[in-house]
């Protein structure tokens, strides 16, 4: 459930998600039912080090908490072992997945076979000109995985309920590869073949390399309210919702908020 997206771009990293929860609900012998939440935060910010930010999707509790409930004992756990000293985007990656992994033991059952719960970080080392983008998956892939990376290499990374982002960036749902492969019979080498093809005449042409920052805060949230939108007009399964949370990561400035939840009473 849910959608996260990353995008480095030259002038800086833009982090976008939206705010809702879905949770497979089950009383006595009835059907299971799924029940939403619309004000979790999954766009994460970490006081002591505001040079790093990251979004989380897929699973959406650690036991009974979301990843975000864990933050306070996450940053607690790294000021003692780094302090307020400013480490680089890896080493907080690695520092995330090794505290999410030990939550995830501590509270999920051993034959867990549902969605990881997947992390995408990205922000600015120290001294660096350009941004650094890794993802990583609880328990599956802890180790994190970089992304468009290299100083020239500028791009978007994405993960969470991808029908809709995928038909508009890709050209086609994510559903048809596995099924030609498997209505046609295609082996490993004419699949790769048909990826490449379908990438050279269907991908939308984002030009990353020139794209301005508030365009890419522009593109990030563009995706996440789309899908919001066409979830709400068809029968399936609503899992983007909510508030969509943007912020940016910038060399010079660290992190900062462009659209924020904000809680409220209820005169809004």
């Amino acid at each position: 459930m849910s959608l996260g997206v990353v995008i480095k771009g030259p002038e800086g990293v833009v982090l976008a998600a939206d705010s809702r929860v879905t949770l497979e609900a089950k009383h006595g012998e009835a059907p299971p039912i799924l029940v939403s939440f619309d004000n979790a935060t999954k766009l994460l910010s970490f006081s002591e080090h505001r040079y790093v930010g990251a979004v989380t999707y897929g699973a959406a509790l650690i036991g009974q908490r979301t990843a975000h409930s864990y933050v306070p004992e996450f940053e607690l756990a790294l000021s003692k072992t780094r302090g307020k000293q400013r480490i680089t985007v890896l080493e907080l990656a690695k520092s995330m997945s090794k505290f999410f992994m030990d939550r995830w033991q501590e509270a999920m059952p051993k034959d867990y076979d549902g969605p990881h719960m997947s992390f995408i970080v990205g922000g600015y080392d120290p001294d660096a000109a350009y941004g650094a983008v890794f993802l990583f998956e609880i328990p599956r892939q802890p180790e994190p995985q970089p992304r468009n990376a290299g100083e020239n290499e500028f791009g978007m990374t994405w993960g969470g309920q991808l029908e809709i982002v995928s038909r508009l960036i890709h050209g086609y749902d994510p559903a048809l590869i596995p099924i030609l492969r498997h209505s046609l019979k295609l082996n490993e080498k004419q699949v790769s073949e048909l990826q490449e093809m379908l990438a050279a005449n269907l991908e939308f042409r984002i030009p990353y390399r020139v794209l301005p920052l508030q365009d890419c805060v522009d593109l990030a949230t563009f995706l996440v309210r789309t899908t919001m939108t066409a979830q709400g007009l068809a029968i399936a399964v609503r899992g983007v919702g909510g508030p969509i949370e943007v912020a940016m990561i910038t060399r010079t400035d660290g992190i900062r908020w462009v659209q924020r939840k904000i809680i409220h009473g209820e005169g809004g």
